[in-house]
């Protein structure tokens, strides 16, 4: 299960609205804070990013796709997957769909020895890595 922005909210309030216990406190309870807040800044970066991301990562697979389609037939058509009402969710569902389709294409390329439609699927792995990469603030050990 992958949680959702909302499911990590409350999880949050409900670690916050929960007082800890006498032998909880101290590191115990700093790191806890430390946890919700990290989780909190996730969640920020998710909803500030994620639909962007998303929008261009499935504009990006649809593209390699239809590109290999006319040599690779068995793909089925990559441009019929849409993003729906462009929420995480729907477009999480189109690059589920999108990815598989990516992954088929890379085995036959792989099959048919097709170097530059590899490098091209290599490269295209590279750029979506860098679109997911997250920067987060350097965390002190709790003292």
């Amino acid at each position: 299960m992958t949680p959702t922005a909302a499911d990590l909210l409350n999880g949050c309030i409900l670690t916050l609205a929960t007082p800890p216990r006498p032998e909880d406190t101290g590191l115990f309870s700093t790191a806890r804070i430390r946890t919700v807040a990290l989780i909190n800044k996730l969640v920020a970066i998710e909803c500030a990013e994620g639909a962007a991301v998303r929008v261009w990562e499935n504009a990006a697979l649809r593209s390699l796709i239809a590109e290999a389609a006319p040599e690779y037939e068995a793909l089925s058509d990559a441009a019929a997957i849409g993003d729906g009402d462009f929420s995480l969710e729907a477009l999480d569902a189109a690059n589920a769909q999108l990815r598989r389709l990516l992954i088929q294409l890379h085995e036959a390329v792989e099959l048919s020895r097709d170097t530059e439609l590899d490098r091209k699927i290599l490269k295209l792995y590279r750029k979506i890595a860098q679109r997911r990469e997250l920067f987060l603030p350097p965390a002190r050990p709790a003292t």
